[in-house]
């Protein structure tokens, strides 16, 4: 099926991840998927979570925000309204969730990664692309630790990714934009591993419930394209993704301790 903007249904937007992309910060990246436009940050703070200190654990977390003319009208910003929004709270919380799934905590010592998304350009799949990009800035950011000698290893235990799915006139399609997130009869956003774990999955049904047979359809047209942004990821990171990938095989299938 030809879609808006001429994909066919299992085509991932054109992507591209800058790395570098803010001086002053341990990590950073711009990710652009198609017409959406993230900056990434990955931040060092020596002081884990509260409620992790003296365990020796750290931490990763982060923030998400909208610049004010990201979309086609004006959004005030959330400071101004003096609370941030509930969309606004769940996609950071979102992020957060993803990172530390991949991350070992254990290794990091207690340290916090904040990671910081600004989207200065939406045309849908923010959320998916701050995972996607955020991944990057942290990879970057626990490099830096190591070649400092505060850690003796990258600890990220595998890539992760995310992307978009959903049912448009009835055919699954993948990396939705926002005309087409609008009118699909189901959107979900799917946050998986490289070893194919998934780590969250956000579905709805628009109009009418779907199918087990489309549930799974969503899934494997997801995987095939989280394998291709995880693929972006190695190239932008270059011979540092070989770093990824010792700690992967030392720490197979995401284990969590």
């Amino acid at each position: 099926m030809a879609r808006i903007d001429g994909r066919m249904s299992d085509d991932l937007r054109p992507i591209k991840i800058t790395r570098h992309y803010i001086k002053h910060v341990e990590g950073s990246v711009l990710i652009e998927t198609g017409d959406t436009k993230v900056i990434c940050t990955a931040t060092l703070d020596d002081r884990t979570a509260p409620f992790l200190k003296g365990t020796g654990k750290g931490w990763v977390t982060a923030e998400y925000g909208m610049l004010p003319r990201s979309t086609p009208e004006r959004n005030p910003r959330e400071a101004a309204r003096g609370r941030q929004g509930g969309r606004t709270l769940e996609i950071q919380r979102l992020i957060g969730r993803a990172l530390r799934a991949v991350t070992d905590v254990n290794a990091l010592g207690e340290r916090t990664i904040l990671i910081d998304c600004d989207v200065i350009q939406a045309d849908g799949g923010t959320r998916t692309a701050s995972v996607t990009g955020g991944f990057v800035a942290l990879v970057d950011a626990l490099y830096a630790l190591k070649k400092a000698g505060t850690i003796s290893t990258v600890p990220i235990k595998e890539f992760l990714a995310a992307t978009s799915v959903g049912v448009i006139n009835g055919v699954p399609c993948l990396d939705l934009c926002y005309a087409e997130d609008c009118t699909a009869k189901v959107d979900m956003n799917l946050v998986m591993t490289e070893s194919h774990r998934i780590v969250e999955i956000q579905g709805t049904a628009e109009e009418s419930p779907f199918s087990l047979d489309e549930l799974h359809a969503l899934l494997a047209l997801g995987s095939g394209g989280i394998g291709r942004l995880i693929d972006a990821q190695k190239e932008a990171l270059g011979e540092l993704a070989a770093e990824v990938g010792a700690r992967a095989q030392e720490t197979p299938a995401c284990d969590q301790e």
